[in-house]
């Protein structure tokens, strides 16, 4: 792992204490759920983060039935869908759109 480099769960962690301001939290935040076919279902509040959902380009990758991934935003949040072994494929897609890293 490069130090200078911090894994997506270690980024993802810093990245919402930055958000909470006091505020933010009480209304706003990540939520990490499973699916049933089976997969992992993200959703991560975007309001008041000075991230711009119209600049995030869909994703949609599937190599097999349990290799996949899907992000996209709507009008307030950062949305994943991914296979099992996918979350942090769907996390670091977020982290790239957010350090200015996706195309």
């Amino acid at each position: 792992m490069d130090p200078d480099r911090p894994d997506v769960w270690t980024w993802l962690q810093a990245w919402y204490v930055a958000q909470c301001d006091g505020d933010w939290e009480h209304g706003n935040g990540i939520t990490i759920a499973t699916l049933d076919n089976p997969g992992w279902q993200v959703t991560i509040d975007l309001i008041d983060t000075g991230l711009t959902p119209d600049t995030y380009t869909h994703r949609d990758v599937h190599r097999s039935e349990d290799d996949w991934c899907v992000t996209w935003t709507d009008k307030t949040t950062f949305q994943a869908a991914c296979g099992p072994a996918n979350l942090a494929e769907a996390l670091h897609e977020f982290r790239l759109w957010t350090t200015g890293q996706t195309p």
